[in-house]
């Protein structure tokens, strides 16, 4: 089973195999948490986007896949990047949110990554409610089947932290 821990911090400072990055369909970098990875990892992060642009995601990636670049000048090996879906009060949309999680983690698997580092998909500009996007993400994490065996969430505030130290079952 894959152990969870939760850090109050910057995700580009974790010393991690991987690092999520809550990423537009462009893959050609945003703001938040997709900014700072872009600005902290280099331009490398950003070529590899632009030939995964000019290969198969000629369209941009779809909400819920995921994909893999090189960290860059990052502390991790790899960045893995997905689309989290916008909030929507009319349409259920936490099957594409789950799908974030349990794509990283397969592309994660698939890499040989054993740490990896997430942030909380969907809960800044795209709007998602914090205590459910925490749900979300720690129901799915600790459902899927993976070979990673560290899941760190990175919070940037304190009441991140809480929302998701709230879903964390203990110990």
């Amino acid at each position: 089973m894959v152990s969870l821990t939760l850090v109050r911090g910057d995700i580009t400072e974790q010393s991690v195999d991987a690092v999520v990055n809550a990423a537009n369909s462009s893959l050609l970098g945003g703001g938040g948490v997709d900014g700072a990875i872009h600005r902290k990892g280099g331009p490398e992060i950003l070529a590899e986007c632009r030939k995964l642009r000019a290969s198969r995601y000629g369209k941009g990636l779809k909400t819920g896949q995921a994909v893999a670049t090189t960290a860059g000048r990052l502390p991790a090996r790899w960045v893995i990047h997905t689309v989290g879906p916008v909030w929507s009060a009319t349409e259920d949309r936490s099957d594409l949110l789950a799908s974030c999680y349990r794509e990283s983690l397969r592309v994660a698997g698939e890499l040989g990554a054993e740490t990896v580092a997430f942030p909380a998909i969907s809960t800044g500009i795209y709007g998602w409610p914090m205590a459910d996007g925490a749900r979300i993400a720690v129901e799915t994490v600790l459902g899927a089947r993976t070979v990673v065996a560290e899941v760190r969430f990175v919070l940037f505030d304190e009441s991140a932290y809480a929302a998701f130290a709230a879903q964390v079952p203990p110990v």
